[in-house]
């Protein structure tokens, strides 16, 4: 029986948006563990990871916000994703907002690593997240994961230094439609494939997403999901402090996790960006579970029918 541990991130400091600390006991209130434990797996729910009280960190930037908290939390899920890594055969990280990608991804590259395997992120998003702090206007460091785990500049002497650097080219993002010009320069530099939405409406999800497994496939890569509620339309997932109209549909975003499911590939994910406090008697909860069950092996036919 293959085993799952659930780890809590109840990072509520990356956004100016309250709420997202909510969002791991939202996923439990939504029957995370009960959906995954009757699709075959052992469920380990670890509770909810936590961070010591920080002295406040000066930066350049003046808009940054919350960067002692922030540097905190990368330590500490760092940490925490790699234990679940060593203990489990696919961790699933609650969210809390994507800051909490800052730890959990050089933990599982950590991982990977150590296995002598190339670690890829399918990064499912509405924005890029490649900002560094220098360039960040809001100052929302939610707003930064890629641009460091890809070893982009601008963290030095301000995150932790980062041990094992996600090649570029073995980032996929898709459903992208929100970009700051910095941004931009970043991702026409940098290697990343982005698959925005209008290349999405052009060609669909399923040719970018078999190409990109295919890749990962051949290089006997291991696979990390970050999945965000603003990946999704918000008409279906209003539960987001970012939300932006033209997200993937219901079904783009099921088939999408059933493709991930036959691959066979995802070693951990990421949910993030949960806000319950913005949702709808917790639709975007559900749906967010329904997603999960999809990539763990739920099939069409399998599918309960709601009753809203």
């Amino acid at each position: 029986m293959l085993n799952c541990t659930l780890v809590g991130a109840p990072v509520d400091c990356g956004s100016s948006q309250l709420g997202c600390v909510m969002g791991p006991d939202a996923f439990r209130t939504a029957g995370l563990k009960t959906t995954i434990e009757a699709l075959g797996y052992a469920v380990h729910d670890i509770g909810n990871v936590t961070v010591e009280p920080a002295q406040a960190l000066p930066h350049a930037n003046d808009a940054i916000h919350d960067l002692s908290e922030i540097v905190g939390w990368a330590t500490a899920l760092e940490e925490a994703a790699y234990n679940a890594m060593q203990s489990s055969d696919l961790p699933i990280f609650l969210g809390g907002d994507h800051a909490l990608s800052i730890g959990t991804v050089p933990g599982v590259a950590r991982h990977a690593a150590e296995q002598g395997r190339a670690q890829f992120v399918l990064w499912l998003d509405a924005h890029p997240d490649i900002h560094s702090p220098m360039t960040t206007t809001s100052g929302n460091l939610h707003g930064t994961p890629v641009a460091y785990f890809t070893g982009q500049a601008g963290f030095e002497n301000v995150y932790p230094p980062l041990q094992h650097r996600i090649d570029p080219a073995n980032v996929c993002m898709m459903g992208i439609r929100s970009v700051d010009p910095s941004e931009n320069e970043h991702l026409a530099q940098c290697g990343i494939d982005v698959y925005d939405m209008r290349a999405i409406d052009e060609r669909g999800v399923a040719d970018p997403l078999r190409r990109f497994l295919q890749k990962v496939k051949d290089a006997n890569g291991v696979l990390h999901v970050s999945l965000d509620v603003d990946f999704l339309e918000p008409n279906i997932a209003p539960a987001v402090g970012t939300t932006v109209p033209g997200g993937a549909t219901f079904r783009e975003a099921h088939l999408i996790m059933e493709m991930l499911c036959d691959s066979a590939l995802v070693t951990s994910l990421d949910l993030v960006e949960l806000n319950p406090f913005l949702d709808e008697r917790g639709r975007t909860a559900t749906l967010m579970v329904d997603l999960c069950a999809s990539l763990l092996g739920r099939k069409v036919l399998d599918r309960p029918t709601r009753s809203f």
